[in-house]
């Protein structure tokens, strides 16, 4: 809902919120995307021009640490056009970008009917903010959406003795003010739509716009390069009933007081796959503690505690990191995934003469890399 919705009034994300996210627990998570995006960058042989875009970007803390890694490297990037583009649908949330990203310095654009605002990161790189994806310029770009597909409203799905009906919410007609869940009295035309014929489980979650969204990511890496990174929880096509409600970080009936909660469902990254149509290659999902530590994250952490001199703050690296990487916390229920041009993983002539080609440099985080 445009006044009323959850996004729109508040996000609640961080300690004070509702559900906390990897980049508000350590800066390391956003340094390692942003050598991973360097990284690609450079397989390809340096593009002269580089897009970040960034789906749904909370409070900007992610694109903060990605620029900090730019700004580190900034000579391995010195010939490289970098800009930023935010696709943000809550102006409540936009302005907290702006004020992380270029300390209050952003200003309304009206005369491009693309970006809504536009402003420049701390670190001298141009930000720009959209509502839509389809709004964000052409050109060769990395795309990123960390806990974005999980926010996206889906369909449910039940299998019956008479088929699949579709989970519906209906008044409660015992409880006034009470909604309740309900099975379709008959098909509906998402049931026709969004079962595949070769369903297994009984009881199907379906994100439709993550299918849209993919296919517009997948034509765009197609036609101009570039990579599409997903991080989020999320499974291959095997879990169920997953949707559920997050409020001050305790779990929350989905149904009572909507548009104060956070609402969010597992995505399944088989229907990404599936979305791609073989425009891209995919890769993954794989866990966020294999892809964190193909990153080198143990190394970095090293030189953090090494550099810190404070028991608090060696404590606080200890206790991120674990947070990051256990199996009971993140580390386990975390995934990523990734949409790359075909020509990154086979060489278009390899069928050809495949003794010629030197071999392509392994695609970072999804590979263990060694350290040279």
């Amino acid at each position: 809902s445009p006044s009323q919705g959850y996004y729109t009034r508040r996000g609640g994300v961080g300690e004070s919120g509702d559900f906390i996210t990897s980049p508000e627990i350590s800066q390391v998570f956003g340094e390692l995307i942003g050598i991973w995006y360097i990284s690609e960058w450079m397989a390809v042989g340096k593009p002269n021009t580089f897009q970040l875009v960034e789906l749904g970007p909370g409070r900007g803390t992610l694109t903060e640490d990605i620029l900090r890694v730019f700004k580190q490297l900034a000579s391995v990037l010195s010939k490289c056009d970098v800009s930023v583009h935010l696709v943000e649908v809550s102006p409540k949330l936009s302005e907290i970008q702006a004020e992380m990203l270029t300390g209050g310095k952003a200003q309304p654009n009206p005369e491009d009917k693309s970006a809504y605002m536009k402003g420049v990161s701390k670190t001298g790189i141009p930000i720009f903010w959209y509502r839509d994806i389809q709004d964000v310029p052409p050109g060769y770009s990395f795309y990123l959406a960390h806990e974005f597909f999980d926010a996206l409203p889906i369909h449910k799905f039940q299998r019956t003795e008479k088929g699949w009906r579709e989970v519906l919410v209906d008044i409660d007609p015992e409880v006034p003010d009470q909604l309740r869940f309900v099975l379709s009295p008959s098909r509906t035309p998402a049931t026709q739509n969004f079962i595949q014929p070769e369903e297994t489980r009984e009881h199907v979650e379906v994100c439709p716009e993550a299918g849209v969204i993919v296919q517009r990511l997948a034509s765009r890496i197609e036609k101009d390069g570039g990579a599409a990174l997903v991080a989020d929880y999320g499974h291959d096509g095997t879990k169920t009933d997953t949707f559920r409600g997050f409020r001050n970080h305790k779990l929350h009936d989905v149904l009572s007081a909507p548009g104060t909660a956070d609402l969010t469902a597992d995505v399944d990254f088989s229907y990404l796959r599936k979305m791609a149509q073989g425009r891209t290659a995919t890769l993954g999902p794989i866990k966020q503690r294999e892809f964190l530590k193909n990153m080198g994250i143990d190394l970095r952490l090293q030189v953090l505690l090494q550099n810190s001199s404070d028991t608090a703050t060696r404590e606080q690296l200890l206790h991120s990191y674990d947070m990051l990487m256990n199996p009971e916390k993140m580390g386990d229920c975390f995934n990523f995934f990734a949409l790359l041009p075909h020509h990154r993983l086979v060489h278009p002539d390899k069928k050809d003469k495949p003794e010629s080609k030197s071999p392509l440099p392994p695609v970072a985080g999804f590979n263990e890399l060694l350290l040279k």
